[in-house]
């Protein structure tokens, strides 16, 4: 069954426009622009379909009635189910509830909020940390704390949508580079000094091409150049360094050489939400000036229950990370007996790019009708021409996946 014909919504285009004949054009106006606008997308192979999961989060799934091993989740230490962060949430819902009542500042700040951030900060060898709901939602407190008319924010082109939608929100002027390429923002940022602020954001593991920002050389320069610099450790946090607190102790860099961490708990934590960590004058003045912590309702206090448990059991289980990575260095080696050209990247995310859109999608396809779920990333997430199947592996999956997976992409790819 093809991805598209599993859609849980699927718009007749057809009806909508004999509906707009039937009943005069001029009240459809805008609706015929949405329609034509939406079916162009499906002819450009861009339109999107939602699958809805009928089963726990792992990599045994149940999606759409189908049980499918999934390689698209980034779970990538297979917390999202672990049964003692479940007994955390339940134990913390029995004595503070299901919701928090009212923002952070009002009187939504439960103590289990305020533990987390110590223990976060603690984890992470920052000053302080402060909760968001989400990734998006921490990276738009940044900018809007931080920069305003007279500044420059410095982006990577390959930054994750919530990092350039935030500096784009700003008020400052937003310059970006070309991936990776840091001679281009030495240049930018030597054309550009000033007394103003100058803000560096970038990723430190790029979410569709899996690969690690030059994080020490970047350190070096933003500290020649006299400008903050903001890490988006997203995909790195609870995977990378000895004890999993993510790029910044894999590279060894401290407050002073990432003076802004951003991270989220929706992945490798197996959680949800995000954080920001820094010094304590950096999250007082997040707390003060942040429109997106100040004016929304604070998270659940049983999720920080269980990103503190979570954080506990990285810190604790080290055979997850050396497992999963044991999973990447065999999955790339396997995979490129199939003539495939991997990207260079030595994370859990591991894309094989397809280039048409059609065609990814079909692979996509192709996969889940043998039990394989894997997802087809099209433009604008990637840069046009580049569509490729974005498998992510876990350390729940067993070598047995993975083969099953080469055998399944050799079948697809027409090996």
């Amino acid at each position: 069954m093809a991805l598209a014909g599993i859609c849980t919504y699927n718009f007749n285009f057809s009806f909508l426009r004999a509906l707009r004949v039937l009943r005069g054009a001029k009240g459809f106006r805008i609706m015929k622009a949405l329609c034509d606008a939406l079916e162009k997308r499906k002819q450009q192979g861009l339109y999107r379909n939602r699958l809805v999961t009928q089963s726990a989060q792992g990599v045994h799934n149940t999606i759409n009635g189908k049980q499918v091993l999934s390689f698209c989740s980034n779970d990538y230490l297979g917390l999202a189910n672990h049964p003692e962060i479940k007994k955390a949430f339940i134990q913390a819902t029995e004595k503070y509830g299901v919701g928090s009542g009212s923002a952070h500042l009002v009187n939504g700040h439960s103590q289990l909020h305020h533990d987390c951030e110590l223990q976060l900060a603690e984890f992470t060898g920052r000053d302080h940390a402060l909760l968001f709901s989400t990734g998006y939602m921490a990276n738009l407190a940044i900018t809007s704390a931080l920069v305003g008319r007279t500044d420059i924010i410095f982006q990577d082109k390959l930054n994750h949508a919530s990092l350039i939608d935030a500096a784009k929100l700003s008020d400052a002027k937003f310059l970006r580079y070309q991936h990776n390429d840091l001679s281009q923002l030495e240049r930018l940022l030597e054309k550009k000094r000033s007394d103003n602020r100058r803000l560096i954001m970038a990723d430190a593991v790029f979410s569709m091409d899996g690969d690690k920002i030059e994080a020490k050389k970047l350190c070096q320069l933003s500290q020649q150049t006299e400008s903050w610099l903001m890490l988006d450790d997203a995909h790195g946090f609870g995977v990378l360094g000895e004890n999993g607190a993510g790029l910044c102790e894999e590279q060894q860099l401290n407050q002073n050489d990432v003076p802004i961490l951003m991270a989220t708990l929706g992945k490798a934590v197996g959680v949800s939400g995000a954080f920001v960590a820094g010094s304590d004058e950096l999250i007082e003045t997040m707390i003060q000036s942040s429109r997106s912590y100040i004016y929304t309702t604070a998270s659940p206090p049983a999720n920080a229950a269980a990103v503190m448990q979570s954080i506990k059991i990285i810190q604790q289980e080290s055979w997850r990370r050396e497992k999963l990575f044991e999973l990447i260095h065999y999955f790339k080696k396997q995979v490129v007996q199939l003539g495939c050209e991997l990207m260079p990247s030595d994370t859990a995310i591991q894309p094989i790019i397809i280039g048409d859109n059609h065609k990814a999608m079909n692979i996509a396809s192709s996969l889940f009708e043998k039990g394989i779920h894997v997802t087809a990333i099209r433009p604008p997430t990637v840069p046009e021409n580049t569509a490729r199947l974005r498998i992510t592996l876990s350390a729940e999956h067993e070598v047995q996946d993975v083969d099953m997976l080469i055998k399944a992409l050799s079948i697809s790819l027409g090996n």
